[in-house]
């Protein structure tokens, strides 16, 4: 039997029967807050509550301008009822994402010192803090840090 043209999980890793890609958010960062989050200073970012990260960092089930008007109206009071895009009834799913990859602008992939994969810890809607970019009493999807994978 000739194994030249036998394909094993050695030689073709793609061939995993039931392998599971992990989901990655890619966030894109200024050198300011990409040397903080290598740092292990800042350990969560800030998006914008817009059609644009709704559409990117949920499954929005709703009108988006709707969904979008309701968050930010909702101040304080959204932030104490739907501190988690879980409980925003009949609204949002959050997107399943394992791994938060930060880059520094827009690199090559290959380009290793300017990507951080990091442990996604989950995406909240708060205010954020200001040392870290936010603005003071502004909602944000918060997106989560855990530990730094590579």
């Amino acid at each position: 039997m000739s194994t030249e043209n036998t394909i094993n999980e050695t030689t073709n890793p793609a061939c995993f029967l039931g392998a599971v890609m992990p989901s990655c958010l890619r966030l894109s960062l200024k050198t300011k807050w990409f040397e903080m989050t290598r740092a292990g200073i800042k350990t969560e970012d800030y998006r914008e509550i817009n059609e644009y990260w709704i559409r990117r960092l949920t499954n929005c089930i709703t009108d988006l301008t709707e969904a979008k008007n309701e968050l930010i109206k909702g101040g304080k009071a959204a932030i104490e009822k739907y501190p988690s895009l879980l409980d925003i009834p009949d609204h949002f799913t959050p997107k399943k994402f394992d791994i938060n990859v930060m880059t520094l602008g827009y690199p090559s992939n290959n380009d290793k010192e300017r990507i951080l994969k990091i442990e996604h810890k989950g995406i909240r809607i708060r205010t954020g803090k200001p040392e870290w970019g936010a603005e003071s009493n502004k909602l944000y999807f918060v997106i989560m840090h855990g530990a730094i994978l590579a």
